[in-house]
């Protein structure tokens, strides 16, 4: 079976695209610019036109079978909510009507919790709860699985929540970052619980999706088993680095006060309140999440700090 990865050069398509060879696929990997992906046996490699502009799919969708689209404008404080439409939106419902007209096996959809619910909730979030999209991002993700599923194309659409594991930037490189720093930590007080997953659960379960019939015209939400809270999250990375966890406990108020008077109130909502989901749905047709969420964190930091020596 021959396989479209869309955006391979990115965190996750670099990831998944040897792992789908490893699995027997062939794949076709396409990014914006080549990478060493690229280089992996078993691997066609073409160029990923600007999709702010229309594309014609057409060479990339030749004896394609199977795409999974990854390509997408990530969380930017420059962008625009017309380019989050574009690309996130407007790029995937043109791609779903190119698929159904090939008549592609499936399109496996990369979406984001984003499209389920904003930073926070106070409830364990499943597929089942109503879309509360908080962004212009989220908004974006959510009108494109309406796409995906509009169109006469078989898929599955995936939803992770925040992903980390070597190479992770954003958040979860800024998290290693203060980890390392010697000075003691505000977070002693943090009890509060975030699901996370790791890229190899990511990347098992995209393989999973594509082998499991069940999986055909789902969408799942995607994440290691359990939750961690923030302060136990900090201090698994510290103790990686082969620090002590050193934190010292500051009222959670007081940390939320500080950063709403930065005008940083969606900073407290990743950090002081929790965002639990569930990935039942997934388990209950057969996938597993090989890797524990310490486990995954350790070794992250433990590259992380190799990279940094």
């Amino acid at each position: 079976m021959r396989v479209l990865v869309t955006g391979a050069s990115g965190f996750v398509g670099s990831k998944l695209t040897p792992a789908l060879v490893r699995a027997g696929f062939l794949v076709r990997a396409a990014s914006r610019r080549r990478t060493a992906v690229a280089d992996v046996p078993g691997v066609e490699w073409m160029k990923l036109p600007d999709l702010e502009f229309e594309v014609d799919w057409s060479p990339l969708l030749d004896g394609v079978e199977v795409v999974v689209h990854l390509a997408a404008i990530a969380h930017r404080t420059h962008a625009d909510i017309d380019q989050y439409a574009r690309v996130n939106f407007s790029g995937v419902a043109n791609l779903a009507k190119m698929c159904a007209q090939r008549r592609i096996g499936r399109l496996v959809f990369m979406s984001s919790i984003g499209a389920q619910v904003g930073s926070a909730a106070d409830y364990v979030v499943t597929e089942k709860c109503d879309p509360r999209p908080a962004s212009a991002y989220d908004r974006a993700k959510l009108a494109a699985e309406e796409q995906v599923r509009g169109n006469d194309v078989p898929f599955t659409i995936l939803r992770p929540v925040i992903v980390y594991g070597p190479g992770a930037k954003a958040n979860i490189a800024a998290m290693m970052r203060i980890a390392m720093m010697p000075l003691p930590l505000p977070f002693a007080a943090l009890k509060n619980r975030r699901s996370l997953l790791s890229i190899d659960n990511l990347v098992e379960a995209v393989i999973f999706c594509l082998k499991n019939p069940a999986a055909v015209n789902r969408t799942f939400i995607v994440s290691d088993d359990g939750a961690i809270t923030l302060r136990d999250m900090i201090a698994t990375l510290r103790e990686a680095a082969g620090r002590a966890p050193n934190m010292i406990w500051v009222p959670p108020s007081i940390l939320k006060f500080a950063l709403l008077s930065l005008g940083r109130g969606q900073l407290w909502d990743r950090i002081g309140r929790d965002l639990v989901v569930s990935s039942e749905e997934l388990q209950r047709i057969g996938w597993r999440p090989p890797i524990d969420t310490k486990a995954g964190l350790e070794e992250m930091m433990r590259k992380f700090v190799t990279r940094a020596n």
